[in-house]
């Protein structure tokens, strides 16, 4: 037998075992691509309820954890699935329950590094998964059988920790290799002494469809929040968007505003939505005292006074138009008529301000603000601490009633509108967790707050306009049933070197568990910056929003025009960008080896980013990790590695690809499973544009690549069509924008157009390139290619 991984979790014990995963265990859906000859001897397999017997959890014939304690309780959720749970002799509003020992396992864990941010952090056994992880992803090889399977099969096993009831529950590794689950309340009066369905467990083939069909079995079973497919998209996200904070930090003002606008619009990129984030608001802060210097931190003990704007933005010059004085409605509507913003989003936090509401305030006092002194859980206390959570404890949360919440969002929201605001950045979401002793514990605090803020922005907001930011725990998360678009990074540091890389692979990581329920946000970014580019290119193929914030007249238009359009539309992807498969269980940040590959589609190609982040940052928690410098890495790149590609591969596809690089501008062919090298050094990245090469007219190879001055060159179109007669043959392509228009043609064209008029193109016949100039100024487009 061939060598295999040991996974001592997961444990076969029947005397033949051609499906084996490491150490016995077995994957039923690996028989359905075997043929019925070779399938029927093992059906007795099948559809077998998972079931826990002598301390072995066995899911549909298969034992899949060892060493159950007797407290252990299951589930069955469907043939393949679970929940565990556990009981205890005493009741508590914290337990930590042990449900097995990993060992010799790669294993990927998405966990809470600060009480706001979730990191990815990969190990081969228990001791390497760390507290307050929300999702846990291990792969379980399939022994080699050359009679039955093909060598190098691999199953994935997930584990999520869900909400059951009042409790939260979160995994854990201990040095004995054990997996543990932590449940808690938030609140010391909220007690039980049983959680018995605190984590689902399933398994699959696909890691990407294990995790899509987990999270459709929960929203099934749970009912409390919705998956991302389901939900109303806000218009913002295909517009591109400018953000007043790295700009501006709390000193935004409405004349830096208006300086901002105006010179992206000149230099081309008109931003059509804007976030005008902290700094707009009517706030008082007693622990910042004029003339005394300043205290780091402080800030976060403001608190808000009233739901309208601060002086700043009520009585103010606007020079776009004219000279008299007028409040934020005007202001709104001018910077509308003269830059052409489509959206303006304002923020604010979930309770108001960083320190919630000032409890002695005229404009607060109705919706009963009481002064709360936050309290972490003990797994938060494990991991870094954060400044804004530190001064929070110390300064205390002028928390609203939870009975008046809808009624602070309503009216908050209301009158926004009559400013003519059109949506909301809400931040500091996780700050429930903390303050929810009292009032019912974490799970059921954050919901009431979650539905309220969602029912005020479905009344107010038509379009959905809300980005939830701080929202990274499960309570948020399990908990959202409206809301489409939730950050999934840690903030965008722009002085901070070492941190450029952590972002981008964070997010690329997040996305695969924040992706089935949001869109994840990619935050901002500066577009003059060393990284600039490095952030540019993860967010064209991200399928999120894409915004910066430069300060006024510090732009770089050549990185800009390659995200955005001259109407100030952008190109974006179609689904959440994540990790390929053969980077899941990787450390593409501290390795010294691994190149980070996000992959993504569009509508009729795919998109592929390759990022070296090797040698420029480490992850918390990692620091005393030897670390590499900045170094030169090579990789291999296939179009195999998009997942999904039969969505663009239907009928007449001969099974090749045309894959064209933007970092070189070559175009060249391969099949779906072809390798190809690509070398970046740390900060550099490369974006591939994979389009199937189909046959038409019984002889014509053709596959649009798209504008290739893009990163993402493939969004720009969404239509082909094939036209002929006898001796002529036309096929046309719809899109927009304006650029090169690239094409793999097996031969060269007779004439090109565009919109019926004849232009010139080019053609390499050695790559098969055919491109097709798209003259300025032209917003959407059909090109006809005549042979």
């Amino acid at each position: 037998m061939a060598a295999f991984t040991s996974l001592k979790l997961l444990q076969f014990k029947p005397s033949f075992s051609p499906f084996r995963l490491a150490n016995g265990w077995i994957h039923p859906n690996r028989c359905l691509r075997v043929s019925k000859t070779k399938c029927s001897k093992y059906s007795m397999f099948l559809n077998t309820k998972p079931v826990i017997k002598d301390g072995v959890l066995n899911i549909s014939g298969k034992d899949a954890l060892v060493g159950l304690p007797d407290n252990v309780v299951m589930t069955p959720c469907s043939d393949t699935s679970a929940f565990l749970g556990a009981t205890s002799s005493e009741s508590s509003s914290r337990h930590v329950f042990k449900l097995g020992v990993i060992e010799e396992a790669r294993l990927l864990s998405l966990f809470r590094f600060k009480i706001w941010w979730m990191i990815p952090r990969v190990g081969s056994s228990a001791k390497d998964i760390p507290v307050e992880t929300q999702m846990l992803l291990l792969e379980a090889k399939e022994e080699s059988n050359s009679q039955e399977l093909p060598n190098g099969n691999t199953a994935y096993v997930l584990f999520l920790p869900v909400l059951d009831g009042d409790f939260r529950s979160s995994l854990q590794g201990n040095s004995a290799d054990e997996l543990e689950v932590c449940v808690e309340t938030g609140d010391s009066t909220m007690i039980a002494s049983a959680s018995p369905k605190a984590v689902f467990v399933n398994y699959g083939n696909n890691p990407f469809e294990l995790i899509k069909e987990s999270m459709m079995i929960l929203q099934k079973h749970n009912g409390t929040f919705a998956l991302r497919e389901t939900k109303q998209m806000p218009g913002m996200l295909d517009w591109f968007g400018w953000c007043t904070w790295d700009a501006f930090y709390q000193d935004v003002s409405p004349q830096g505003i208006i300086d901002g606008l105006k010179s992206l619009s000149e230099g081309g990129t008109p931003a059509k939505f804007l976030i005008i984030d902290d700094g707009w608001q009517d706030t008082a802060n007693e622990f910042r005292k004029e003339g005394e210097p300043f205290i780091e931190g402080s800030q976060f003990g403001a608190r808000l006074m009233s739901i309208k704007e601060n002086q700043k933005f009520r009585n103010t010059t606007n020079g776009t138009s004219t000279n008299k004085q007028h409040g934020l409605k005007e202001f709104i509507s001018d910077i509308k008529t003269t830059f052409g913003v489509k959206y303006v989003y304002v923020w604010h936090a979930l309770m108001g301000y960083w320190g919630g509401l000032h409890p002695d305030s005229l404009g607060t006092e109705k919706y009963n603000p009481t002064l709360k002194f936050p309290l972490q859980s003990p797994g938060n206390l494990s991991h870094r601490r954060d400044i804004a959570m530190d001064c929070m404890e110390e300064y205390g949360v002028g928390t609203i009633d939870p009975g008046r919440i809808f009624e602070f969002y309503d009216d908050l929201h209301r009158y926004l509108v009559s400013q003519e605001v059109d949506g909301v950045k809400v931040d500091v979401q996780n700050i429930l967790e903390t303050v929810a002793t009292g009032s019912g514990g974490r799970v059921s605090l954050t919901r009431q707050y979650q539905q309220a803020l969602e029912k005020s922005i479905s009344k107010n907001f038509p379009d959905n306009s809300i980005i939830c930011c701080m929202a990274q725990n499960t309570d948020s998360i399990y908990s959202s049933k409206t809301s489409a678009i939730t950050r999934a990074s840690d903030d965008y540091y722009p002085l901070n070197p070492t941190t450029q890389t952590l972002h981008i692979a964070a997010v690329a990581y997040n996305s695969l568990f924040f992706g089935e329920v949001v869109v994840p946000d990619w935050d901002m970014f500066y577009s003059r910056h060393d990284a600039a580019e490095f952030h540019a290119v993860a967010r064209a193929v991200g399928g999120c929003g894409i915004y910066v914030s430069d300060k006024p007249g510090k732009h770089d238009f050549d990185i800009l025009k390659r995200l955005v359009l001259p109407d100030g539309s952008v190109l974006r992807a179609k689904y959440p960008g994540r990790p390929s498969r053969d980077c899941l269980f990787n450390d593409p940040v501290m390795d010294g080896k691994s190149l980070l590959k996000i992959w993504n589609l569009n509508k009729l190609t795919g998109v592929l980013a390759v990022f070296n982040c090797q040698g420029a940052g480490t992850w918390p928690g990692l620091e005393n990790t030897l670390q590499v410098n900045g170094l030169e890495l090579s990789g291999k790149v296939s179009p195999s590695d998009i997942n999904y590609l039969e969505e663009i591969s239907p009928n007449s596809w001969t099974g090749d690809f045309a894959v064209f690089s933007f970092k070189s501008g070559s175009l060249f062919r391969m099949s779906k499973d072809e390798k190809f090298d690509v070398t970046l050094k740390t900060l550099e990245c490369d974006v591939f544009t994979i389009s199937p090469i189909k046959v038409y007219h019984q002889k014509i190879q053709f596959s649009p690549i798209g504008l290739i001055n893009m990163y993402n060159s493939g969004g720009a179109f969404d239509a082909i069509e094939a036209f002929d007669d006898s001796s002529y043959h036309e096929m046309r392509i719809k899109g927009r924008g304006e650029g090169v228009f690239g094409v793999y043609s097996g031969s060269e064209p007779k004439v090109c157009s565009v919109n019926m008029k004849e232009v010139e193109f080019k053609y390499r016949s050695q790559e098969h390139f055919l491109t097709v100039n798209v003259p300025a100024g032209t917003n959407s487009w059909e090109i006809i290619v005549g042979y």
